[in-house]
């Protein structure tokens, strides 16, 4: 336990023989000040010292490495939970908005083969103290830079509807007490179905982004080795639930991959999902990482990809890459820090690359 996985009702147990004001002064500390006990002038010094000693208040996260990249617009940290285990936080500053992608696992099961945390594989879930203290961290430094944080994509490290209890035990954290708004929470999913049908009955208005990465059984079963699981049907099935659940607008991710995923096949077959439920498509080029030989769409591609989903009729954003000089790439600090990483040669190129190399290219190179 961390000082973020306490309930009111345990910091009252902790403060027992204290006033009871005093744990709404150390709660309004932890959550709209964003600070430690031992910094919160209001409590009496001999009381922040004992709250400062007692395990149950400690922090989580132990900042290993920060990077900083775009100019101070992106900042990446590696923490250290207080098993060993490693995690990734990445702040993002943008002209409109100020954004914390955070982790849900430590490491992840999901094997997408162009993924560096898929590569470094599972190690444990992560506590919803472990989820918020990442927030609290980003909001924070927002703060120190004359910023707000606004916006919480779990996009990190690990596949969020794997941990659904703590990720939304975390969510209703960040919305109820951090004052996040629901509408600016996103939860990124590679298409685990059951998870889907539970955000589709939760209470709270979050938003919902579906890595695709192909719309046709066969790709996506390389690509995103879950698909065997819940194959194309049933994850459009789940989507059109959603929608008709919550009224809300899904986001298809789509992480461009040279020759593999930007024909314009592609695109007519991405169309195709799009249009039957009104998706969105966030077009995202692919960060290199070590373990896997392909490389991200070029510029030209990615504009004439996102100009044929145009055409046929979807809506389609290009996402800036951020920090491709800092391991950008989700959980290749992490793995690269303990090495974990795959060396280049054990994943193999997918199937319609190896078939298609040399042939003639659709779009632009």
């Amino acid at each position: 336990m961390s000082r973020y996985d306490c309930t009111r009702a345990e910091l009252a147990e902790l403060l027992a023989g204290q006033p009871a004001y005093r744990v709404r002064q150390l709660w309004d500390g932890l959550y709209r000040q964003l600070a430690a006990p031992e910094e919160l002038t209001v409590l009496p010094a001999t009381l922040r010292a004992e709250l400062a000693a007692r395990s149950e208040l400690a922090p989580a996260l132990e900042l290993v490495t920060e990077q900083l990249a775009d100019d101070g617009a992106t900042a990446k940290w590696l923490f250290k939970l207080p098993d060993g285990e490693r995690i990734e936080t990445v702040l993002m500053y943008s002209e409109r908005r100020c954004s914390v992608c955070v982790s849900s696992q430590a490491g992840c099961a999901m094997g997408c083969s162009f993924c560096a945390t898929g590569q470094a594989g599972y190690r444990r879930q992560l506590r919803p103290g472990e989820i918020v203290e990442q927030v609290v961290r980003a909001a924070r430094a927002a703060r120190d830079a004359g910023r707000r944080l606004d916006h919480v994509v779990f996009m990190g490290m690990g596949e969020p509807l794997a941990n659904f209890a703590a990720i939304w035990r975390a969510t209703e954290a960040i919305v109820g007490d951090l004052d996040l708004a629901a509408r600016h929470v996103t939860i990124s999913t590679v298409g685990v179905v059951p998870g889907i049908h539970r955000l589709a009955a939760a209470p709270l208005q979050v938003n919902l982004a579906v890595s695709l990465h192909a719309a046709n059984d066969e790709l996506r079963n390389e690509l995103v080795p879950l698909n065997r699981r819940y194959p194309l049907a049933a994850l459009m099935a789940a989507c059109r639930d959603y929608v008709e659940a919550t009224h809300r607008r899904i986001s298809f991710e789509w992480a461009l991959i040279a020759g593999v995923n930007d024909r314009e096949r592609d695109a007519e077959e991405l169309a195709g999902l799009c249009r039957a439920i009104g998706a969105h498509v966030n077009l995202i080029p692919l960060n290199p990482t070590p373990g896997y030989p392909v490389l991200g769409s070029p510029p030209t591609a990615v504009r004439a990809f996102r100009d044929a989903l145009f055409s046929l009729g979807v809506n389609a954003t290009v996402r800036k890459t951020r920090g491709r000089d800092i391991a950008a790439a989700c959980g290749q600090l992490a793995a690269t820090a303990v090495g974990q990483m795959a060396a280049p040669s054990r994943r193999p190129v997918p199937r319609r690359h190896r078939e298609d190399e040399g042939a003639r290219r659709v779009f632009p190179r």
